[in-house]
């Protein structure tokens, strides 16, 4: 089809319609903003190429072209989505995409030209209804920052200093810290929509605790010094980005440990880094993405996705781990992608076979996907014990 310029942004935004809508729909139901920022950025990324490029380049544009079009749109996007730090959950945001992609697709294959008889002969263009598809992308996008803005939770500042917890908050608020702003004691999340940030926290059973909760955000948060686990997650939606958790010297603890929130959505454990602890980042019947974390000195498994979880593990750096870097274990199913495992040692004290210095292990009917991770200096590169699988997708660099 040959495409007018006019007719290729009314038939961009004419198909964006639809999901624009679900993505605001979802936004509310998940209380969430980042599937009407990623439908903000298709808009953006589209019309761009659209004027710059696409029309440009091709004059006339074959059906099949869609497909490969669409790749190189969503590798943009998803460069600009990871580069700027737009948090979304990796599955659910492609998802979103191959939605629009494909409504898209059909509407431009099968719908406007039932819709509008002339459409090819038009070169795409639609008329009233590409000026009544774009009042709609304007309003749908004002409205939903209308929304945003109005929704916006009371920020509370704790200045330098130390100030005595456990802090529990019980409504929906930003806390943050300023520059030296220390919690002694831990902070209980006990709210929805709770955003934690620019915080040090020393000490407390745990040092941050979410128990049941949904939409929290912790953020640029230091963890030091808790008797149990650094940040504990029960029954919550979380996203945990840019922390440091201490936990030299308790072998016992985790340094974040999300669990039994399955039903909660997507979690999300980005850029922290996390030293010491039985277990570093783990999960428990969950869905988390755990993404270019740094864990080292851990005493039981560096990154564990436990207990019938589903998620990925991906541009990670695991160091003189003990026993175990990555595991996979108990009926989950890991993508282990992009990871560097170096100087697993083995536990010769515990004389089992299962922490023989492993820099991956599946342990129990579990699956792992391994996708071109970087194993060095462990005993033993990887392994599956008991019913469980490796799949070893990659290179034999694993």
């Amino acid at each position: 089809m040959s495409y007018t310029l006019r007719g290729r942004v009314e038939t961009r935004l004419a198909g964006l319609v639809p999901v624009l809508l679900a993505a605001c729909a979802l936004a509310g139901a998940l209380h969430r903003w980042w599937p009407v920022e990623l439908v903000a950025l298709m808009a953006a990324v589209g019309i761009f190429l659209d004027l710059e490029v696409w029309h440009r380049l091709l004059p006339y544009q074959p059906a099949w072209a869609t497909v490969p079009l669409g790749a190189f749109e969503l590798a943009a996007l998803m460069a600009i989505v990871y580069g700027f730090g737009l948090h979304a959950p990796l599955i659910p945001a492609l998802a979103l995409f191959g939605a629009g992609w494909l409504a898209s697709f059909v509407l431009a294959q099968a719908g406007f030209p039932l819709l509008r008889l002339g459409y090819a002969e038009d070169g795409g263009e639609l008329g009233r209804v590409g000026l009544v598809a774009a009042a709609a992308i304007v309003l749908a996008f004002v409205g939903s920052a209308a929304t945003y803005v109005v929704r916006l939770p009371p920020v509370v500042r704790l200045g330098a200093g130390v100030h005595q917890g456990p802090i529990v908050i019980t409504r929906r608020e930003v806390l943050q810290g300023a520059p030296g702003a220390v919690v002694r004691g831990g902070i209980v999340v006990a709210h929805d929509n709770v955003q934690i940030e620019n915080l040090t926290v020393v000490g407390g059973a745990n040092g941050i605790t979410v128990d049941g909760v949904r939409g929290t955000v912790i953020d640029n948060v230091t963890v030091e010094g808790a008797r149990l686990d650094g940040i504990h997650v029960r029954l919550a939606g979380v996203v945990i980005r840019n922390c440091t958790v201490d936990m030299l010297g308790n072998r016992l603890g985790q340094g974040i440990d999300i669990s039994f929130n399955m039903d909660k959505g997507m979690s999300m454990v980005e850029g922290c880094t996390v030293v010491g602890g039985q277990q570093g980042i783990t999960t428990h019947s969950s869905a988390t993405d755990i993404m270019g974390n740094r864990v080292s000195r851990t005493t039981g498994q560096a990154i564990a996705v436990d207990e019938m979880s589903m998620g990925m593990a991906s541009h990670n750096t695991v160091r003189d781990a003990l026993g175990v870097g990555l595991y996979c274990g108990d009926r989950s199913m890991c993508m282990f992608d992009h990871n560097t495992v170096i100087g697993t040692r083995p536990d010769t004290s515990s004389g089992l076979r299962n922490r023989r210095g492993f820099g991956v292990f599946a342990d129990f009917q579990s699956e792992a996907d391994l996708w071109r991770n970087s194993l060095a200096a462990n005993p033993v590169a990887a392994g599956a014990f008991t019913g469980a699988t490796l799949a070893t997708t990659s290179s034999p660099g694993w």
